[in-house]
């Protein structure tokens, strides 16, 4: 019973990254846009994340410093595809082969890098409930986040 409810807590963390993402591409798509480099961003992002974590210390410098990441790129697919007229699939591709090796080549300094350890998070007595709170209530408050931001979207879409 507590392998399911620290396979379940697992998910849920590792799922939290492609749902945000997922969040994004779904914005995109409703607008019309086609962008198939969100794989080369969110490396792109994950490699300036991880860089300035290690550097810093700080989660929350990483977490800002993937976002501006991320966004110069977009801002670059979007001046390519807005402005130069550029093909979507073309760009998108181009950028995500370009994030691909980009951050493998960034990131070969921090093969071996370990992050400082971290503050656990867990919200007070509703931690402690058997088997429910291992799986859903100790985790990183971006995993929260990302479900709120699921509902919001959701709620969003269907009332516009």
């Amino acid at each position: 019973m507590n392998e399911l409810a620290l396979m379940l807590a697992a998910t849920l963390n590792a799922g939290t990254v492609l749902a945000i993402a997922a969040l994004g591409l779904l914005i995109n798509e409703k607008a019309g846009v086609v962008n198939l480099g969100a794989e080369g961003m969110m490396l792109c992002a994950a490699i300036a994340g991880f860089a300035t974590v290690v550097h810093t210390g700080n989660d929350w410098l990483g977490f800002l410093a993937g976002m501006g990441a991320g966004a110069l790129l977009a801002a670059m697919f979007g001046g390519l595809v807005i402005w130069l007229n550029t093909n979507q699939y073309a760009t998108g591709l181009s950028l995500s082969l370009f994030g691909a090796g980009f951050s493998a080549f960034a990131g070969i300094h921090y093969v071996q890098a370990k992050l400082p350890e971290r503050p656990h998070f867990h919200i007070p007595g509703l931690a402690d409930i058997p088997f429910v709170g291992p799986a859903l209530f100790r985790h990183h408050p971006l995993v929260y986040l990302a479900i709120a931001l699921a509902i919001g979207l959701t709620w969003w879409l269907q009332r516009t």
